[in-house]
């Protein structure tokens, strides 16, 4: 499995909306998941060693951004042809165990993970109020190790979105596992 980075983030690039199923059985919108100081749009899976490693982190830094009032989706958009653990099912059996924060929801065409640019799983998203990218960066700089003691970057990051409207100007890339995409 190769490693992918995005780029780095486009400031004032403005949200494109959604509409997708989650594993809750109710479909999620931009509108529904955003928060009133900002939003946090994570694109995942379930097979990606990279998330595999962060996703007690995400899960933890998602509830702490909730308390300073920046909402949280997960959105997953591989296709599940040949990795299988990133199936419908997976990703019901997988929000249920970890007890996700966030909505888990599915871009079975992809549509979404295109629109926004997505290249790897995990990759970070970070909106302001005004749902204005603020942050494209790292969750830290474990990469596939479990880095309990890792400078937490991206929370650090949507913090001051959230108390100020502005992300850092420093920010290092997101590195994960290309998203699958489907055939042509």
């Amino acid at each position: 499995m190769a490693a992918t980075q995005p780029p780095v983030c486009d400031f004032g690039w403005k949200a494109l909306d959604f509409n997708l199923p989650g594993v809750d059985g109710q479909r999620h919108t931009l509108a529904s998941a955003r928060g009133p100081n900002g939003l946090l749009v994570m694109f995942i899976c379930n097979h990606c060693p990279y998330v595999k490693a962060v996703i007690h982190r995400i899960i933890r830094d998602s509830l702490e951004l909730k308390a300073l009032g920046v909402g949280s989706v997960a959105i997953m958009s591989n296709d599940p042809t040949d990795y299988p653990e990133d199936s419908w099912e997976h990703m019901v059996r997988e929000a249920k165990l970890m007890n996700f924060p966030f909505p888990y929801v599915l871009d079975e065409t992809q549509a979404v993970a295109k629109a926004y640019g997505a290249v790897c799983t995990p990759d970070f998203f970070g909106f302001n109020a005004d749902l204005r990218l603020q942050y494209r960066g790292r969750l830290d700089e474990s990469r596939k190790e479990t880095a309990p003691d890792a400078r937490r970057e991206l929370f650090e990051a949507m913090k001051q979105v959230a108390l100020t409207g502005s992300g850092p100007q420093e920010q290092i890339a997101s590195i994960g596992c290309s998203i699958k995409w489907k055939d042509a």
